[in-house]
């Protein structure tokens, strides 16, 4: 469960895909700027030089499998396959689920937004940290999530944003 609320992503805690493409992408005519992803919302923060390259659905391995990925993604609502079937060998993608009670979001499925902004050319997540270091810019705060200690994955913890999202429908 991404930590007391995100993961069973997979199960809800995160959970997703198969056979998808992968692409690396160069956003052209411009030079510098810095990509991240906002976890629990499906925009970027109101700021100038920021802009929603895509919003999707979190998603990762399951909580119980030993297997496969340890980070999340944020993955397309309309993937494009460059397979329909699945090889000998593969790994499956679960999407991410709120797994904490005490909030309103629980046990509903994750968005998440991937941004650029052109006016940072670096970034850095700060655990238990509420300020910046001098000079940095607050893209959005959160709470540090990831899976529940007692669950066989391992996963990165993310930073999910305090006013979080859900998923309509889920």
């Amino acid at each position: 469960m991404i930590f007391l609320l995100l993961l069973t992503l997979i199960t809800i805690e995160w959970n997703y895909c198969s056979a998808a493409v992968m692409k690396e992408i160069n956003y052209s005519g411009i030079s510098g700027g810095e990509l991240y992803t906002r976890w629990g919302r499906t925009t970027c923060p109101d700021t100038p030089g920021t802009e929603l390259v895509y919003s999707g659905l979190a998603g990762g391995g399951y909580y119980s499998h030993s297997g496969g990925g340890a980070n999340y993604l944020c993955l397309p609502k309309t993937p494009d396959y460059l397979a329909i079937t699945n090889p000998t060998y593969y790994s499956i993608l679960y999407g991410a689920e709120y797994e904490y009670p005490l909030f309103t979001t629980h046990n509903y499925n994750v968005p998440c937004a991937v941004c650029y902004t052109s006016a940072r050319s670096s970034k850095l997540m700060i655990p238990a940290k509420l300020s910046c270091p001098f000079s940095w810019t607050e893209e959005y705060e959160g709470y540090l999530m990831t899976e529940r200690y007692t669950h066989n994955r391992n996963a990165v913890y993310e930073c999910v944003d305090k006013n979080a999202e859900t998923v309509p429908g889920s």
